[in-house]
């Protein structure tokens, strides 16, 4: 212990067991004061030897082990300094606070603290401070030595937050360069332990648990498609009820679902409790407390892991999770529905067995559980990066690789969360700015700190509205209503609980705001999405263009819907064109007074797909959108020429037949790539000074490519070209035939008496040329690459066939002697 600094004064604490007596000691093993036994009380001395041993420790402890209240005080007698441990929630941070001094008989707030966003109750003579997981990010910003700090605990690792991730990346950086001395424990339910233990070098500590046995009951047959999840749900429900004994937990995706499950159900005597993470709090309490009659509890993923309720014996799963997903292309976050994993659905189905045999029923069969994912996937993989970049900047890392994350965060989304954040102003050359200092300091996302730093305390209360879910669901799209119900919710009908906390947290951000700015409500939101500007489309249809390049619509009854611009502050996220879900219209005046310096004359000269043409305008433009639009007749021929080659590669070559025939004499001697595809890569080189004053597809079509494709071969090549793979032949009668290469061969169609007098075969690139022999009326009567050897065969068939055919035509019996024809003979006189 005196290697890493926790020696005899480590255990000045007012941490106690209760030896089996009933007395009190310090040390030993037995159950702490106050509390049952519990499952990880077998494994508390091999895990603190492990943390002696080497620092640092990773624990496997199934749902219901008790890991949460135990090890935070189990530690106390072994660490020098506070102990902080990460939760993912609020709720569960105050609930593991509270139950750990409930143990030690005190009240939160002196041996045992929390810390959350906007609320703390911790003291100078604080030991163990349960915070929740970005608090730890900006302790480490603002003290990277984690000064008074002894051990950082990771709780409910295998959910994998991103700030969870980012904490453990900060945090194991600290121990390797800072403080060896700094303890870290990582605690998991359903984490394959492998991967973190290798990432820390840290042992594996697993409590095997003593969870009550769950029977499960699946459905027996797939839900018919026109089902709804809702009424399902209920139904399943209702079935749970009926068949057992004790509180029922039911799993639903969100909000919605439990307010529309809950309106469907009808249990007499039973109570139903919601529990979601936008409740209040004392709404939560209610949910999680125990309850003297039965209950049913209807509850998002907030209750898979940290809270104990303690009187559940039964769990409904409908096998839904929402989950937040990035779309690096689009720039936007949407929350998406999804199936859940095997390791939720087996953690869920274990809060059933937490006191007592138990029963899991899931809104599936088991044949479709084989098709659920192993995992969820990490938040770093799905989730928008901006504020992981910013926090990245802060530190130092210019690149997330610098940094010993878990799980790399992909390349795509973290080059979009930067180019976001040097738009803001947040970097510059990817370092941080003074700027970006001061947003990665306030509690918000980067979009809506730049939006408080530039606009004052009058934008606390939009920071605090766009930062929580929509008051004003299915009510429209409109961002300016929203702050009316804020100002008047009785009016609106909007429930007490999130106003009350937008509120809450608008007063608290009017003490972070920068300097008071003039601005109205759609200018505040215009610095937040200077990105999504949009400007309407023209046409019917409410579609926007988006001045970041992407395009939105709305529903065309929507208030909005007429709307020339808009600021989009929310939409689904569809990659193609999302559908708005809340936005406020904005006059071009009000634009320009907040994004002025953002919007430049542009000249524009661009091949228009739709029009099929070359476009030449001069355009005021904000990123995308042209505020004002004008034809530019005096655009310089280069940049028109360059423009009709982009039409050209969507309209493709089409050459001509004789630019065709060229390119086959060139293919045959291999003397340039001649495929469509390489020819339109390299058209800059040969193409383009052929293209001066061809502006539309129609000119295309008549365009002439053989000059310019002529042009790609110099002189030498040109000479090779004609002498060995000449474009014609020239007949005995001096006539100029062109040679197909477009078959297995280069080949001539000819008059068989046009060749009389010939007694060697023609070739063309060293091969045979083949000669397809025509009768006077130019129809085919034999094929050859042998003249001599036609002449010696097959020519007297042909001569009496063509006699009796064409019997004023000369056939001659020695073709090599006779002159060459294409006359009749001349009638005796």
């Amino acid at each position: 212990m005196s290697r890493r600094g926790r020696g005899p004064s480590a255990s000045r604490s007012r941490y106690f067991w209760k030896d089996e007596a009933g007395g009190v000691a310090r040390g030993g093993r037995a159950a702490l004061w106050g509390a049952m036994e519990l499952p990880i009380d077998e494994v508390l001395d091999e895990l603190r030897a492990a943390l002696d041993a080497r620092g640092r420790v990773v624990l496997q402890a199934p749902p219901g082990a008790g890991k949460t209240t135990r090890v935070p005080l189990a530690l106390l007698d072994r660490v020098a300094g506070r102990i902080v441990m990460l939760e993912p929630r609020r709720l569960a941070a105050r609930a593991a606070a509270e139950r750990m001094a409930e143990t030690l008989g005190e009240p939160v707030g002196q041996t045992v603290g929390y810390r959350i966003r906007g609320e703390a109750k911790v003291a100078d003579a604080t030991r163990i401070e349960v915070v929740t997981e970005g608090i730890l990010t900006r302790r480490l910003q603002n003290d990277p030595g984690l000064d008074g700090v002894g051990c950082v605990i990771f709780d409910e690792f295998h959910e994998r937050s991103l700030n969870a991730d980012l904490g453990l990346a900060l945090t194991w950086e600290v121990a390797q360069a800072l403080r060896d001395d700094l303890a870290i424990v990582v605690m998991s339910a359903t984490l394959d332990a492998g991967p973190v233990a290798a990432l820390l070098d840290a042992p594996v500590v697993t409590s095997a648990g003593r969870a009550y046995p769950v029977d499960t009951v699946w459905l027996d047959r797939p839900r018919p498609k026109g089902q709804r999840f809702e009424a399902a749900m209920a139904a399943l429900i209702a079935r749970a009820v009926d068949e057992t004994q004790g509180s029922v937990l039911c799993f639903l995706p969100g909000e919605g679902e439990i307010r529309r499950v809950m309106a469907q159900l009808d249990l007499p005597g039973v109570a139903l409790r919601p529990l979601y993470g936008a409740l209040p709090f004392a709404e939560q309490r209610a949910a999680i407390a125990p309850s003297p009659g039965r209950k049913v509890v209807l509850a998002t993923a907030i209750a898979e892991t940290s809270l104990t309720i303690e009187d559940i014996r039964v769990v409904v799963d409908g096998g839904l999770a929402r989950r937040a997903r990035f779309d690096p292309g689009s720039g936007m976050s949407r929350l998406v529905t999804e199936r859940v994993s095997r390791a939720e659905a087996t953690q869920r189905a274990g809060r059933a067995g937490r006191v007592a045999p138990g029963v899991a029923y899931r809104l599936w069969t088991r044949g479709e559980d084989g098709a659920l994912p192993a995992f969820a996937p990490p938040e770093i993989e799905t989730a928008d990066l901006a504020p992981l970049a910013l926090e990245l900047a802060l530190w130092g890392a210019r690149e997330a690789g610098e940094l010993p994350f878990l799980t790399a965060p992909p390349e795509g989304a973290m080059a979009e969360a930067r180019a976001l954040l040097a738009d803001l102003g947040a970097l510059a050359d990817g370092q941080i700015t003074d700027h970006g200092r001061a947003l990665a300091a306030m509690p918000l996302h980067p979009r809506l700190a730049h939006m408080l730093q530039l606009a004052g305390p009058e934008a606390a209360e939009l920071a605090a509205l766009l930062s929580e879910r929509d008051i004003l669901r299915d009510r429209g799209v409109d961002l300016s209503l929203r702050l009316r119900a804020l100002a008047d919710p009785g009016g609106f009908g909007v429930a007490r609980g999130p106003v009350a906390r937008i509120r809450d947290e608008a007063k608290r951000l009017r003490r972070l705001a920068g300097p008071r700015a003039d601005l109205g409500v759609a200018q505040r939101a215009a610095l937040a999405y200077p990105d999504r500007v949009a400007l309407r489309r023209p046409g019917d249809a409410p579609r926007w263009l988006l001045s970041g390049g992407k395009g939105v619509k709305m529903a065309e009854g929507d208030p909005l819907a007429a709307s020339r611009l808009l600021v989009v502050t929310d939409t689904d996220g569809h990659p193609r064109e999302a559908m708005v879900r809340q936005a406020i219209a904005i006059s071009e005046a009000e634009l320009r007074g907040v994004l002025g310096d953002r919007i430049r004359w542009v000249d524009i000269c661009e091949w228009s797909r739709r029009e099929g043409r070359v476009v030449a305008r001069r355009q005021e433009r904000l990123g995308a959108i042209a505020l004002d639009d004008r034809t530019r007749p005096d655009a310089p021929p280069d940049a028109v020429a360059r423009a009709m080659l982009d039409g050209v590669r969507q309209l493709g070559l089409a050459p001509s037949p004789a630019a065709r025939r060229f390119l086959a004499r060139v293919r045959l001697l291999a003397l340039f790539d001649t495929g469509e595809d390489a020819l339109l890569e390299s058209a800059e080189e040969w193409l383009l000074p052929y293209l001066q004053g061809v502006r539309s597809a129609d000119e295309w079509k008549r365009f002439d490519l053989l000059p310019a494709l002529r042009a790609r071969l110099d002189w030498d090549a040109q000479q090779r070209l004609d002498a060995e793979a000449p474009g014609h032949i020239v007949t005995p009668l001096g006539r100029k035939l062109a040679v197909d290469y477009g078959g297995d061969a280069p080949e001539v169609a000819v008059r068989v008496q046009e060749l009389f007098g010939m007694t060697a075969h023609p070739t063309v690139a060293g091969q045979p040329l083949k000669l397809t022999l025509l009768s006077p009326a130019g129809r085919p009567v034999q094929v050859t690459d042998d003249l001599p050897g036609f002449w010696d065969g097959s020519y007297e068939d042909v001569r009496k066939d063509m006699r009796a055919r064409y019997p004023k035509h000369p056939w001659p019996e020695d073709p090599r002697a006779a002159d060459p024809t294409l006359r009749a003979k001349r009638r005796a006189k």
